[in-house]
């Protein structure tokens, strides 16, 4: 999960992702301060970090972090279906792994690329699935697919509108290292990827000059509510207004 420092958000730092999804507006009620939460947070962050896993993500460089190049065409279709977190009438939504392009050049093992054999494994038949909204190659998150031509032209359009209206249509809950000076607001950042250790990682830039904005940085913004605190951590949702979100 990406570190970023939000000094709208008191320097908290994001422990882990907790969901994401599709939402059409701002607005969680506030839930009560559970004061075990943050220490159920802290554990299940040390279990994950000890656990051992089995399957084709074995050999991958870091937790989270899928290199296509160290799967066969199989062993991708099954990480995706794996993956599938909610299945209903021609809408289909995967939790895809930050690594994992959308698109790509051919022969290249993309998301686009499976989809054929990911359709067919989830028992669609000739009922393609074709990517309505999706993450980049950098983040993980939840990837809508649909199976009908018509839904996912709608839901893509809806999009579109959306994001020129700048109204938040994607919703993530975040647990963070330390609580937020207040309850509620927005934060402005500028990030950029970079290259470290043959992956590419989204970092913030801090006071970007033009001639950064220029090379690539972009700014970005989002809104944040606090949901829950406790034993130092807090538990926010987050809305991006930049962004494909």
């Amino acid at each position: 999960m990406l570190t970023v420092l939000a000094p709208e958000m008191g320097g908290c730092r994001i422990l882990g992702q907790v969901w994401g999804g599709w939402r059409r507006g701002p607005g969680v009620r506030a839930a009560p301060t559970a004061s075990s939460f943050g220490t159920e947070a802290r554990h299940q962050q040390q279990r994950r970090g000890s656990s051992k896993r089995s399957g084709p993500l074995d050999d991958q460089p870091f937790s989270g972090l899928l290199r296509p190049e160290n799967l066969s065409r199989q062993e991708l279709v099954d990480v995706l279906r794996a993956a599938v977190v909610d299945q209903k009438g021609p809408l289909v939504t995967l939790n895809k792994p930050q690594g994992l392009p959308v698109t790509g050049k051919p022969g290249e093992l993309t998301l686009l690329s499976v989809l054929p054999e990911l359709s067919q494994s989830l028992g669609l038949g000739d009922r393609e699935l074709q990517v309505v909204r999706a993450s980049g190659k950098e983040t993980s998150g939840l990837v809508l697919l649909s199976s009908c031509p018509q839904t996912a032209s709608r839901l893509q359009k809806f999009f579109t509108h959306s994001q020129r209206a700048r109204r938040p249509t994607v919703t993530y809950c975040a647990v963070t290292d330390g609580i937020p000076a207040t309850s509620e607001g927005t934060i402005q950042a500028a990030l950029k990827l970079e290259h470290i250790d043959g992956v590419n990682f989204v970092v913030p830039v801090k006071s970007p000059s033009r001639k950064d904005i220029l090379e690539g940085v972009k700014r970005t913004l989002s809104y944040f509510r606090v949901v829950a605190t406790g034993s130092g951590c807090a538990l926010v949702q987050l809305q991006p207004l930049t962004g494909p979100g």
